[in-house]
């Protein structure tokens, strides 16, 4: 369980670097030049979630470095965080298991003897569900929204926690 418990540490180290240096703010608005509606968002995050589980090899910080990218982005164009924990989930979580360098692809592998091209047709679950999340976002089905005083409560929380 160390090595889980040290990733997750790493993970939480890396994105509170990438924060505080200002990195992650200029990703972020580079990002958000696509994702300029509510409903690009969670397509965004989904993808987001992908592309770090591809460069940085690890799931928790294909989660961790996008929710504090996203988190108060969300609270601006008024999603829940509900929404954003799901689209986490199915852009960080599932797809980690179809990248072959990534620590899920390699336990797979070296549990199993199966390379993650080999099973990825079979992975219905891992490919689809990304998918319909995306799909539901385009037309704000089961999006949950804000209303004007939770969102002025997110904003004020995260400006505190800011200072």
């Amino acid at each position: 369980m160390m090595y889980t418990v040290s990733m997750t540490i790493v993970a939480m180290t890396f994105g509170g670097i990438l924060e505080n240096t200002g990195m992650l703010k200029a990703i972020v608005d580079q990002i958000l030049k696509l994702a300029r509606s509510s409903k690009g968002l969670i397509p965004t995050t989904i993808l987001s979630g992908f592309a770090t589980n591809a460069t940085c090899s690890e799931q928790y910080i294909s989660i961790v470095v996008p929710a504090r990218m996203y988190s108060r982005v969300y609270a601006e164009k008024k999603l829940h965080s509900k929404n954003l924990s799901r689209a986490l989930e199915d852009g960080g979580t599932l797809t980690s298991v179809f990248i072959p360098w990534n620590t899920c692809g390699v336990f797979i592998f070296g549990t199993l003897g199966v390379h993650a091209f080999e099973y990825a047709p079979y992975a219905i679950l891992n490919f689809t569900v990304p998918i319909i999340s995306i799909i539901y976002a385009l037309f704000g089905f089961t999006i949950v929204k804000l209303s004007d005083t939770e969102q002025k409560q997110v904003l004020s929380r995260s400006e505190q926690k800011s200072m």
